[in-house]
């Protein structure tokens, strides 16, 4: 199997077969992402994808669960995706599931019928990057999309049966914006009834483009106990019928995870007894490790 560039994949899919059939994104121009910055985006030849299966399946044998790399691998053709698919179901006729990255406007591109007859190939999980559901936010970071697009692409994954994970970045709109963050992604969220939401912590590469946000003064950092005032509120503001909910990451400052909405007041009272009695941090130096 052939990979290229360091290959990025969500952490529940650390047992996963990661097949490769993009190379790095498409979109690639995100602030706070630096994941594809060495890549230059470039779609697999079908004959190599069919190469890798095929050395997958003498090397390991049955495989149970496969993603599909690099950073948005949906914005394949139908056709492409069709026979990928077709051919991961005839090596690995015991496959539960296979996985990817979904960016709005790759889901946008499929029809609704298009991302049913995916999951009937087993296509059943998918991740969106949400980052935001603030619209000043999104643009500042050249996110690419509105939050009603985002809204319209994960309703339409959930529509269509595809088990949806979305990922939410604590302090992205800093001191400046925290509180439309924390109101609007909430927001979002509650128009999209996701099956889990992960609440990652911003994370900022002092060689990035965000990083000159906020030496220009265009953006100030949140300290940890801001941070958990938004999450605070972004908690409070969410009206989710039946999601898991995890802010468990390493560039968490504190680990905390439930179902929602039944374990709702319970994540409220964490945040407040950490504030409360000024509960020790993660280490900067820790985070992110």
């Amino acid at each position: 199997m052939r990979y290229q560039g360091q290959v990025y994949r969500p952490p529940s899919e650390a047992r996963s077969y990661i097949l490769q059939v993009t190379m790095g994104c498409s979109h690639n121009q995100c602030t706070f992402c630096d994941m594809y910055k060495d890549k230059k985006f470039k779609v697999r030849r079908l004959e190599e994808i069919i190469e890798d299966l095929n050395q997958a399946k003498k090397t390991y044998g049955s495989i149970r669960r496969i993603f599909l790399a690099d950073g948005n691998a949906l914005v394949l053709s139908m056709d492409k995706l069709n026979q990928i698919l077709d051919h991961i179901n005839h090596v690995f006729p015991d496959l539960e599931r296979v996985s990817v990255y979904a960016a709005p406007r790759d889901i946008l591109s499929k029809s609704l019928e298009d991302l049913k007859r995916l999951k009937e190939k087993k296509l059943t999980m998918a991740y969106m990057g949400i980052e935001s559901g603030c619209d000043a936010i999104l643009r500042a970071v050249c996110k690419g999309v509105t939050s009603q697009e985002i809204i319209t692409g994960g309703q339409k994954l959930v529509q269509a049966g595809i088990t949806l994970s979305t990922m939410i970045i604590s302090g992205l709109g800093g001191k400046e914006g925290w509180q439309s963050h924390a109101k609007e992604s909430a927001r979002v969220l509650n128009a999209i009834q996701p099956n889990y939401l992960s609440l990652l912590t911003l994370m900022v590469n002092e060689s990035g483009d965000f990083y000159k946000q906020v030496q220009s003064g265009a953006l100030t950092l949140l300290k940890p106990r801001e941070v958990m005032v938004e999450t605070r509120a972004f908690i409070e503001d969410l009206d989710l019928e039946s999601c898991t909910f995890r802010s468990n990451h390493p560039s968490n400052y504190i680990s905390l995870e439930g179902n929602l909405p039944e374990d709702k007041a319970d994540l409220l009272q964490a945040i407040d007894y950490v504030m409360t009695h000024d509960q020790a941090y993660r280490p900067e130096a820790a985070r992110g490790l």
